[in-house]
């Protein structure tokens, strides 16, 4: 009797061996390995140039259509691998309604857009959230693929296709997909996001262009090497084409919060965990770090959202170089109903 449970308890061991160590196999040898530098496609292009030196942006983390204020996330320290899928459709109306109604905005920076993953049951999000948009056109570059994420093993997250989009109303020279350097080591990185950014460039009448750049940082970086290494890279790039005399808009999701802002301002829990600073000198003098201080823009997935007990904080912002005037800066406050961050709108002008 003892030899025969034994003999069962090895091959349960033997089976569960083979499962996490076949979907590393896998996942190794189907890893997506984009190459440092992309030019991308643009769908919709459309035809006109600005013709006035003022511009509006809207920036948002949509969590993929599926981490509006009903849900938590196991990743973070809920229980909810994937939303329902009534809840899912929900937060996408909800996401491309409001987008719809902002319309008017320039250029607008998503991320977190599905293309074809099971936790957004295969929606096309950027074809979907593009139908609200037809005067703008679009530029998609990826930061997520994976075949098969083998956890919570009792309930696999699953295939994931997701990145990062850009809306344009007007005509760009180029649209350029960046590899953001660093990774977490084996084989945890063959499952997680390639960060990148989305350069937008559009000529403007005096000569020089204007570069809107789309990014979503690393995030669970533990040791901040991650961060460090992409901001650094990002400072590199901002200030090489700066030097050439052109406007750099900058937005997305950070994962950061900004320089010298009180990163407890949200919090509601001690255990809470709360985003680091940027460092204050990280850019030179005149650049702008443009947020909304009195809007949360992101909030805590331990649970749903409660927001008398649900800890948030800002970390979806902008960053301006100094030959821009920033006009408005605003947190659209949907009391995180579509999605897990909310969406920041900003107005500049050209000096």
């Amino acid at each position: 009797m003892i030899f025969f449970v034994l003999k069962i308890v090895a091959v349960v061991v033997l089976l569960a061996v083979l499962y996490v160590g076949g979907n590393i196999l896998y996942a190794t040898i189907t890893d997506y390995k984009p190459p440092l530098e992309e030019v991308v496609n643009v769908d919709n292009m459309q035809s006109s140039l600005p013709t006035d030196s003022s511009f509006s942006f809207l920036i948002w983390n949509i969590g993929y259509g599926g981490l509006g204020a009903k849900d938590d996330f196991f990743y973070d320290g809920g229980k909810t691998v994937i939303s329902a899928e009534e809840n899912v459709n929900e937060y996408l109306a909800g996401i491309k309604n409001f987008i719809q109604q902002h319309s008017g905005k320039d250029f607008i920076l998503l991320q977190e857009v599905d293309r074809n993953a099971k936790r957004s049951y295969k929606v096309d999000e950027l074809k979907y959230i593009a139908e609200a948009l037809p005067e703008h056109s679009n530029t998609y570059a990826r930061n997520y693929l994976v075949d098969f994420i083998p956890i919570p093993y009792t309930s696999p997250l699953g295939k994931v296709d997701a990145g990062l989009v850009s809306f344009s109303k007007y005509e760009l020279s180029e649209a350029t997909r960046y590899q953001l350097p660093g990774s977490f080591p084996w084989p945890k990185r063959v499952f997680f996001l390639d960060r990148c950014i989305l350069v937008s460039r559009v000529n403007l009448n005096n000569g020089k262009d204007l570069l809107v750049i789309n990014i979503h940082n690393s995030a669970y970086d533990d040791t901040g090497e991650l961060k460090a290494a992409e901001m650094a890279y990002i400072k590199k790039y901002l200030l090489e084409e700066y030097e050439k005399g052109n406007y750099l808009v900058v937005g997305g999701d950070w994962n950061q919060t900004p320089p010298e802002w009180d990163k407890n301002t949200y919090k509601k829990s001690g255990d809470d965990y709360a985003p680091e600073n940027i460092n204050k000198d990280l850019m030179h003098e005149g650049w702008q770090w443009a947020y909304d201080a009195s809007s949360p823009t992101n909030r805590n997935l331990k649970t749903a959202y409660n927001p008398q007990t649900t800890s948030c904080t800002v970390i979806d912002f902008y960053l301006v170089s100094p030959n821009i005037e920033i006009k408005e800066i605003k947190t659209h406050h949907l009391n995180f109903a579509h999605s897990d961050h909310q969406p920041v709108t900003l107005n500049v002008k050209i000096k």
